[in-house]
């Protein structure tokens, strides 16, 4: 644990929090170019968040601006803590690491604030940085010693193999990967996710996370990747490479599973899982858990789609709930087509919103597990919170700098 700071360093960096407050993001756009003039730094991060919404700058301003408001009071930041570290292992960050990021970040202060970085606020916010880093590189330490041990860990970047590739709708498609070594997997917890670090031709090394949409097994990992693609953008690199090259046999490189975001398998009270579009990844790692674990446990699995076109795995969900009678479906489609048949495909017509799930679900004593994109997982965190279902009983996973969402939720209560 890294010594305490020093009552001098914590009220110097509070002091900094009007100035974080107007000129943060600019700080951490220009770090994040500083950073990335090591090609070798570049690689660890998604570029996809630095384009033109710039998440992951956002934040990262809203994470550092958190510290400096919190400074000395950290507990309020614990569970960010631990999802940061979780998200660290999944790209095997090392502790030489931080010290790029510490001359990047501090670099960045002097060059947007100016004379306003005195040595004084420089010298603290180097303290405070490497008090935090020190948490968390003995945090990730201890994670990656767990990988290290435990049947069928690894800890860096193991050779896995594709075995087989399913199109699970005209959008999304999974694949099941198995170690070329030919030992056993490390038994990821639902919900989870697999780094992978792929080398791809005219483009460079890139790093991603996807949630592990399989129950826990000794023999293989199953991700289902959605071709990522909006209008007037281009396609995503990963996701259109999986789509498009990737066949069985092809050969990825992965970190061990982490992350924060976990069914609690050792209850049994009443769980809701809700989804949108290829959000459903966690969830159908959950769903299956249940179905093989605790199949008396009461369980809905809510899922909005567009329509059947892009409904993914819709059949192997009706599939476990025919086989589990405690496991209740539902499935919304925003705009059905003709093919579509209610009743069948899909049970109303419609987004999932919190009032939905107050009236259909024991909104009382469940626990939500929520993903999806940004703006349907700020509605619903927001919305049940509102309805009065208490904090710890909302869990979510976003695909993304999951901070944003949270400072979005903050400033919508």
């Amino acid at each position: 644990m890294p010594s305490p700071l020093s009552p001098a360093t914590i009220a110097l960096v509070k002091a900094t929090v009007p100035a974080l407050e107007v000129h943060g993001l600019a700080i951490t756009r220009r770090m994040y170019e500083r950073l990335f003039q090591d090609p070798a730094m570049r690689d660890l991060f998604n570029q996809s968040h630095h384009g033109e919404t710039g998440s992951q700058p956002k934040a990262l301003a809203n994470a550092v601006l958190a510290y400096a408001r919190h400074i000395d009071d950290l507990g309020a930041l614990a569970g960010a803590v631990e999802r940061i570290a979780q998200k660290h292992v999944t790209l095997a960050i090392l502790p030489a690491h931080y010290t790029s990021v510490a001359e990047a970040l501090l670099g960045a202060i002097r060059d947007v604030l100016g004379a306003a970085a005195t040595p004084e606020i420089c010298a603290a916010w180097g303290e405070a940085y490497w008090f935090l880093a020190g948490i968390l590189i003995d945090r990730e330490a201890a994670i990656y010693h767990d990988h290290a041990v435990r049947p069928g860990g690894w800890t860096g970047w193991r050779d896995l193999r594709i075995e087989s590739v399913t199109a699970e709708s005209e959008t999304i498609r999974s694949f099941v990967l198995v170690p070329v070594d030919g030992g056993p997997v490390l038994r990821h917890e639902p919900g989870q996710s697999l780094g992978l670090r792929l080398d791809l031709p005219g483009e460079g090394v890139l790093t991603r996370n996807y949630s592990i949409s399989c129950a826990p097994n000794d023999r293989a990992y199953r991700i289902t990747v959605k071709r990522e693609a909006a209008p007037g953008r281009p396609a995503g690199l990963v996701s259109s490479w999986l789509h498009d090259t990737a066949r069985p046999g092809t050969v990825l490189k992965a970190a061990a599973p982490a992350g924060d975001f976990a069914l609690d398998r050792a209850s049994t009270a009443p769980v809701v899982l809700v989804s949108g579009g290829v959000g459903l990844t966690p969830m159908m790692s959950m769903l299956e858990t249940i179905h093989a674990e605790t199949p008396a446990r009461p369980t809905w699995y809510v899922h909005g789609a567009l329509n059947g076109r892009v409904h993914a795995m819709a059949g192997h969900a009706r599939r476990l709930a025919a086989e589990c009678p405690a496991i209740r479906l539902h499935t919304l489609y925003e705009a059905p087509e003709a093919a579509d048949r209610l009743g069948t495909d899909y049970d109303s017509v419609g987004r999932i919103t919190p009032e939905w799930l107050a009236a259909h679900t024991p909104a009382a004593e469940a626990t939500y597990y929520l993903c999806g994109p940004k703006p349907f997982l700020a509605s619903l965190v927001h919305g049940l919170a509102r309805l009065g279902v208490q904090a710890e009983r909302i869990r979510y996973e976003f695909f993304g700098p999951a901070d944003e969402l949270v400072e979005e939720a903050r400033q919508a209560a």
